[in-house]
């Protein structure tokens, strides 16, 4: 009896000296963990968290580590996760609402950030620093004035922190109040004069208004600060090239070259002024790297046929010149260019009829000046050899311009938009969508049409040129013999958008539309018409901005559509089909593109929706609500319908699906 007495209280020693041990090692694990961050080797503070966590599966602090290690790795959903379960756990942890928030931020989810940021204020209304990211995360959802709101009340109670008078300058700046920029980007440099940020933003400022001296004066500043900052060396260029000083504007962009060789808009750039000194050759090695980056760029192979003109290499000039008429046949200065090249080779017949073309390419956009639709977009008389900003891309097409950032998902594009067009049968196999959505509407408008390579379809025209360009004359031999019907001038306008005469294309659509103003496939038409003109005039147009916010704990938060390009009348003509046609589901599905294209994605993701319920069957639609998912950082519903494309028929899935199964 004794002996089991013994036993039971040798066992009460070892659990008490057990529980005494797990204790002194959960504190001990604590400090482990946090020590890791603070070397910032977040795998190993995750591995030390995670042995805490196994044994005492309370400790919120532990998950609340656990996600801001996740964070630093940007595994931003594991990070979510862990901050929600530090919630749940604690429901009043008023700084994992503030870091859950600043996490959905970054996945793209401004709604339930904005949510969890107004729960943190609700618990703690005197901690400043939700205050700061909110606004942080109002300024990347375009909510300025609420933005502003949010760092004035930061700025109450931390009056020191540059980047919030910073952040509030950005504000203003797109509420185009540079008075008031201005006075934010002044308080930024004296509450920190050692922060490039500042004088790099006023700079900037001074750079728009024209007052060069002061804006040399803050860039160099901003290099004097950090050396490596490459913004300043890339806008001090810009500087330099304003007044009239090529060989220091050209040493800041060989300095950005050699902080970025991968910067296209700098290669342009310095290739533009290289070819202003003369200094031909070496333009022409950045041009090519130029076209190599984007090769459908119209700019590129515009102004390298001005330089091989130079170089008395007149046919690779007229190839050139040849090649952004191909892109962009509205391109009145490169007929003229062509023009001058051919006069020069006794072409006198091919020069008088690039130069008759481009008068009447500058004649129709003259006409035209008063018309919004053209303004933005006609002018190809202008100048080109202007230096882009830094915000500038040179982009493909704006198709390209939704995928992910990374440079692995360059395949991550949208499926194009459906519209009425011609094609030969032995492409349609491809068009896998045609024959599942099946709308007698719109077989009757194809019926009533009449021509037999008329078929609606997302897919490239398979019709050579030449046909193209004679089925385009015979259409407009009708209308001219007084055959001008709204039928007639339907496929009128379906050939001169397949030739790229846009500008056409669009005046003919609304000259149908006049005639027959309740039929919804001719809004459809011209909404994809308009859309395809803004994407090939992209590349000439100076392109998206980004907004980056480099200091927010939520560090380099990124929005590409803050320029974005303008579809409203492309997406008000799709509205008026869907009003005219409820059930037409490649109309939900064009406008889930263009809302896409214009960073409205919660907005491209319900019509996506309503186009899948509509057609279950919509493989493309599937694809591209996947795509913007993905691009919104909801990954495995985002994967989930991407794999509904691939089994509906997108072969592209597949290549994005294995992209993500090795992350």
């Amino acid at each position: 009896m004794r002996l089991r007495l013994s036993g039971l209280i040798l066992a009460l020693a070892m659990l008490c000296c057990t529980e005494v041990s797990a204790q002194y090692n959960r504190d001990y694990f604590f400090w482990v963990g946090r020590k890791h961050m603070m070397d910032n080797d977040f795998k190993e503070a995750i591995r030390t968290l995670n042995i805490l966590l196994r044994f005492d599966d309370d400790a919120y602090e532990g998950y609340f580590l656990r996600g801001i290690a996740k964070y630093n790795l940007d595994d931003l959903l594991g990070a979510e996760a862990d901050f929600s379960i530090a919630i749940e756990k604690n429901p009043v942890f008023t700084t994992a609402y503030t870091y859950r928030a600043i996490t959905r931020s970054r996945l793209g989810n401004y709604d339930d950030a904005l949510n969890d940021f107004r729960e943190a204020i609700d618990l703690r209304p005197d901690l400043p620093n939700p205050y700061y990211s909110r606004g942080v995360t109002r300024l990347l959802n375009q909510q300025f004035e609420e933005a502003i709101s949010d760092f004035d009340n930061f700025i109450k109670y931390e009056k020191k922190v540059a980047d919030a008078y910073l952040n509030r300058g950005v504000c203003y700046l797109y509420l185009k109040d540079t008075v008031q920029a201005y006075n934010n980007f002044n308080l930024a440099i004296r509450t920190n004069r050692e922060n490039p940020g500042g004088y790099n933003r006023r700079g900037a400022l001074y750079l728009t208004q024209k007052r060069f001296a002061e804006a040399e004066a803050d860039f160099d500043k901003a290099i004097e600060c950090d050396s490596s900052y490459l913004l300043s060396y890339f806008n001090r260029a810009l500087v330099y090239n304003e007044t009239n000083r090529p060989l220091q504007a050209l040493k800041d962009l060989d300095k950005v070259i050699s902080l970025d060789s991968t910067s296209s808009i700098t290669y342009f750039n310095r290739a533009i002024i290289r070819s202003q000194i003369g200094d031909y050759n070496r333009a022409l090695e950045d041009y090519y790297r130029v076209a190599a980056y984007s090769p459908n760029n119209v700019l590129v192979y515009f102004n390298r046929a001005i330089l091989y003109s130079h170089l008395g290499e007149i046919k690779k000039a007229i190839g050139d010149y040849t090649r952004a008429i191909e892109l962009y046949p509205d391109f009145a200065n490169a007929y003229l260019g062509r023009s001058h090249l051919k006069m020069l080779l006794n072409d006198t017949k091919g020069a008088r009829d690039d130069r008759q073309t481009a008068e009447r390419k500058i004649a129709e956009y003259r006409s035209r000046l008063k018309d919004s639709t053209y303004s933005i977009y006609a002018d190809t008389t202008q100048r080109f050899d202007k230096l882009l900003s830094f915000e500038s891309k040179l982009a493909n097409t704006s198709f390209e311009r939704i995928s992910s950032r990374r440079s692995s998902d360059d395949k991550m594009t949208l499926m194009p938009m459906f519209r009425f067009t011609l094609m030969r049968e032995d492409s349609t196999a491809a068009n896998i969508a045609t024959g599942r959505f099946y709308a007698q509407r719109a077989e009757d408008f194809i019926d009533k049409i009449g021509n037999p390579l008329l078929k609606i379809s997302r897919m490239e025209c398979n019709i050579e040129p030449d046909s193209l360009i004679r089925m385009n004359r015979r259409c407009k031999q009708e209308n001219l013999s007084g055959s001008d019907s709204w039928v007639s001038l339907f496929e009128l306008a379906v050939t001169e958008t397949l030739i790229k005469q846009y500008t056409n294309a669009v005046s003919t659509y609304t000259m149908a539309i006049e005639r027959n103003p309740s039929n919804p496939f001719l809004y459809l038409n011209r909404a994809a018409t308009r859309a395809e003109m803004i994407d090939f005039i992209s590349s000439i147009d100076n392109a998206y901005q980004r907004i980056s916010i480099e200091s927010d704990p939520a560090s380099r938060l990124h929005n590409s559509h803050t320029r974005s390009y303008n579809y409203d009348d492309a997406i008000a003509d799709l509205t008026k089909a869907i009003k005219l046609y409820p059930g037409f589901a490649y109309a939900y599905y064009n406008r889930a593109n263009l809302l896409a294209l214009s960073g409205k994605l919660p907005e491209a993701f319900d019509d996506y929706t309503k186009a899948i319920e509509l057609n279950p069957n919509f493989a493309e639609a599937y694809y591209n609500r996947g795509v913007i998912q993905i691009f919104m950082k909801d990954t495995r519903k985002g994967c989930l319908d991407i794999s509904k494309a691939g089994e509906l028929g997108i072969e592209e899935s597949y290549e994005v699906l294995k992209m993500y199964s090795n992350e």
